[in-house]
């Protein structure tokens, strides 16, 4: 890839302000032929930028830029009803550069509140067997989501193999055949591990999953190899940590009490914690934090990776279920512990167990993603996001 020029990007601000109409060559911004059917904002990335001292310009001016001479960016969100599908939703849709089809098994809401409802469009459609209505030539990118959480893969095996592996699937095969070379950025989790894991996982630790869960996710991180490695889609697979706080009814995770000890006490409601160790570790990320990685890796060059590797694991903070309810008083009070009751759930805890408590993020970090700061901040910016 070539290293974008000072004069390359004096050129777009006086493109921008109108005192000049010449844009620089596309060459000057990408290798196009690091794809053979690229979407050019595929491949701004912040370090093109490091050398360009003399005009500095930010990733986000850039390619808002660029989305104004070519149209707005058309992006696809999968299990787009679901958590992450409306807050990466609302994040987009406060942009007026994108358009957003939202789509889900029952129809999505387009976020409340947001400044371009009118660039959304919601869809209600199983990608089982209606793909069809929601994959088309003009996407720029699809965000996979969709999904049967890991408690609930567990408990029923045929469903999960169904929706999580199967209509992944014919969606890649959709995309495939309407629309090759569209950025692909999936959800994985860090279920794909299990042990025996090193003290500190890094992206050479082979997964091996413990549950049904994290065998279908790594199934489908299979498929994004293979996929983009034959020029297919330009895919990237984001291993998330747990998610929390997140706001909402508890999920069918057996990991969703690590949001609803905080979410639910905070509400003066009763949350379980199915353990009853307090050292017990869990690998997290805020919601504020995941949105901002989300975004980030529309960004990302597509050879940022080698082809047939794609996965990067989210980077995180390592908390104790002690750290968490620390967190809890230091911003919701001491009276919030009252709430919470300790009772260990057999079931759960063999899938809790095999999950990694501790990443090398060096990976994610040197491609621009940021992690939290702390997980007291993470409740702070929850009870802020939520108007407490």
């Amino acid at each position: 890839m070539q290293s974008c020029r000072a004069s390359d990007l004096d050129s777009i601000d006086r493109a921008k302000s109108g005192t000049e109409r010449t844009v620089p060559e596309p060459r000057s911004l990408c290798d196009s032929e690091a794809n053979p059917n690229p979407t050019m904002i595929a491949y701004f990335h912040p370090s093109m930028f490091f050398n360009c001292v003399e005009s500095p310009l930010s990733l986000s001016k850039l390619l808002h830029f660029y989305i104004s001479l070519t149209g707005n960016m058309h992006v696809l969100i999968t299990g787009a009803a679901g958590f992450i599908g409306q807050l990466l939703a609302k994040k987009l849709l406060n942009d007026p550069y994108y358009n957003v089809t939202l789509t889900d098994i029952n129809e999505p809401p387009i976020p409340k509140g947001v400044k371009y409802p009118q660039n959304a469009r919601a869809v209600t459609a199983d990608l089982l067997t209606g793909v069809d209505a929601v994959v088309d030539k003009s996407l720029d990118a699809v965000y996979a989501f969709h999904g049967i959480m890991s408690s609930g893969s567990e408990a029923n095996f045929e469903l999960g193999m169904s929706v999580n592996v199967d209509a992944t699937r014919i969606l890649f095969e959709a995309l495939r055949k309407t629309s090759p070379g569209v950025r692909v950025i999936y959800s994985s989790s860090q279920a794909v591990y299990g042990q025996p894991l090193p003290e500190v996982v890094n992206d050479s630790v082979i997964p091996t999953p413990q549950s049904s869960y994290g065998a279908e996710k790594i199934i489908c991180e299979t498929l994004v190899n293979e996929y983009t490695r034959r020029g297919f889609i330009n895919g990237f697979v984001l291993r998330f940590p747990t998610i929390s706080v997140r706001p909402g009814p508890p999920t069918a995770a057996a990991s969703s009490f690590l949001s609803g000890m905080i979410r639910e006490p905070l509400d003066g409601k009763e949350c379980i914690i199915p353990l009853v160790d307090r050292s017990f570790k869990s690998w997290v990320c805020s919601p504020r934090t995941l949105v901002h990685n989300l975004v980030l890796t529309l960004s990302l060059p597509a050879d940022a990776l080698p082809t047939h590797i794609r996965q990067i694991n989210v980077p995180g903070i390592c908390v104790t279920i002690q750290e968490m309810m620390d967190a809890l008083e230091a911003v919701g009070g001491k009276d919030k512990l009252a709430f919470l009751k300790e009772k260990e759930d057999p079931s759960l805890k063999p899938i809790l167990d095999s999950w990694p408590t501790r990443f090398d993020n060096t990976q994610a970090i040197s491609l621009g993603f940021k992690r939290d700061t702390s997980f007291e901040q993470a409740v702070r910016d929850y009870q802020m996001d939520i108007g407490q």
